[in-house]
């Protein structure tokens, strides 16, 4: 994820970023960039989402289908009987492990799922309380987001990772939403991370933004 110190948002050029793997050196999904702080740290994860990104949309639609089912089973071990809590969870994008049977069959054990809306750069997420049936609009990036809605503050906040490291940290697209809006919460939930293990890294280099989910499920 990115932060607000950094003097240019990534956050709308994910889709075809600019490749510094040149820069990078043979082991550097391995070794700590070094030399200039952050902004080594910045090139790396732009050049390790790109990677991960493009490994996981080539991955056949069937193939993604079966690990996210995996997925799913580990979700209900970790979040286990929801009853009447606030599930977020998401809408699937670019490649990522597809939850919407999960939530319905959450939502039929009697939680009320929300899920994440952008309303601009640099402002938390908003989660919105959606039921199979409800309108979706396209919200930002193309992104279904509920039609509206009240906000809410989430008990469990499931949340896609493009890569994740052996201490829980997420790799995202680059906005900072996520850190942004836990860093907001009044109070913290459940924060779980899911993933394919083909995302897993030793580390993203954490900066002191970044914030590690509580578990991480993958198809593994």
């Amino acid at each position: 994820m990115s932060n607000e110190k950094s003097t240019h948002s990534e956050t709308g050029q994910y889709a075809s970023p600019p490749c510094f793997m040149h820069e990078l050196g043979p082991d550097y999904g391995v070794d700590a960039p070094g030399g200039d702080g952050w902004t080594d740290v910045l090139r790396w994860r732009r050049a390790e989402r790109k990677r991960l990104i493009d490994e996981r949309l080539g991955v056949d639609a069937e193939e993604r289908k079966v690990l996210s089912t995996r997925i799913a089973t580990g979700l209900d071990r970790v979040v286990g009987k929801s009853g009447s809590r606030i599930v977020s969870a998401y809408w699937p994008f670019r490649g990522e492990p597809d939850l919407r049977d999960w939530m319905i069959r959450m939502h039929g054990r009697g939680a009320r799922i929300a899920l994440p809306v952008v309303i601009k750069n640099g402002w938390p997420l908003e989660f919105r309380i959606w039921a199979p049936g409800d309108p979706l609009v396209r919200g930002v990036w193309n992104i279904l987001v509920p039609a509206h809605g009240p906000a809410v503050q989430p008990d469990v906040v499931v949340a896609p990772v493009v890569g994740f490291d052996e201490a829980n940290y997420r790799l995202g697209y680059g906005g900072g939403f996520f850190d942004r809006t836990l860093a907001a919460m009044p109070r913290r939930p459940l924060v779980v991370g899911v993933g394919y293990v083909a995302g897993k890294i030793r580390t993203i280099y954490p900066q002191d933004h970044d914030i590690p989910m509580d578990v991480i499920v993958t198809d593994e």
